[in-house]
């Protein structure tokens, strides 16, 4: 395979694997409507959704901080092809875990929610961090990313990194007992972030002064 038909094949090849990475981001969201109906959603529903879709929000949000570093090691560019789709799919757990919160929790009792947001960090940290992710997912258009600009539309998504810093502390800081998985999305995190900075720098030390 030439060094011309490989970015064509690798591109045929990645889209054609988006329906299959569309089924896979909403598994999660069936199988928990399916546990619901089937009364298989344990003693605590709220506990239980709550957990559920952020915990996804969460991971698909770093699959998605993935995409960047993954796409330098291999230098398969076209992965850049479902980045967008992976963002939309974390935006949409996160917005059913705050709305867990919103509707099921709270009953739409903002003074309850202000008490919330202004007594316990996580969630003022999550509150944040689901407000800044809003017009990420409302700019997600190809429309939207015409009309904002190209550069624009680069800055405005870099605030993808405090989302994913915010979403991390709001997760260690909800767990009361046993902080290993929040620890492991702090270190994968950690990476992807460093990893960035490190790239950042290696390129502007090769360009010319």
């Amino acid at each position: 395979m030439n060094k011309t038909t490989r970015p064509v094949r690798w591109g045929k090849w990645i889209h054609r694997t988006k329906p299959l990475i569309f089924v896979l981001c909403s598994l999660p969201a069936g199988l928990l409507v399916y546990d619901f109906f089937n009364h298989r959603i344990g003693g605590d529903p709220l506990e239980h959704i709550t957990t559920v879709t952020g915990t996804w929000g969460l991971r698909l949000l770093l699959i998605t901080l993935a995409i960047t570093p993954l796409r330098f090691i291999t230098r398969i560019n076209q992965l850049i092809l479902v980045r967008r789709m992976l963002g939309v799919f974390s935006f949409f757990y996160i917005l059913l875990h705050f709305l867990t919160w919103l509707v099921i929790d709270k009953f739409f009792d903002f003074q309850a929610m202000l008490a919330d947001v202004l007594d316990r960090y996580y969630i003022l940290f999550g509150t944040l961090a689901f407000a800044m992710m809003i017009p990420l997912a409302v700019t997600s258009t190809n429309r939207m990313l015409k009309w904002t600009g190209g550069k624009r539309w680069n800055r405005l998504h870099k605030l993808v990194y405090p989302i994913a810093i915010l979403g991390v502390l709001h997760f260690y800081l909800q767990v009361k007992a046993d902080v290993t998985d929040p620890v492991i999305y702090g270190v994968i995190l950690t990476f992807l972030l460093g990893y960035r900075i490190w790239k950042d720098k290696q390129t502007k030390s090769q360009k010319p002064a």
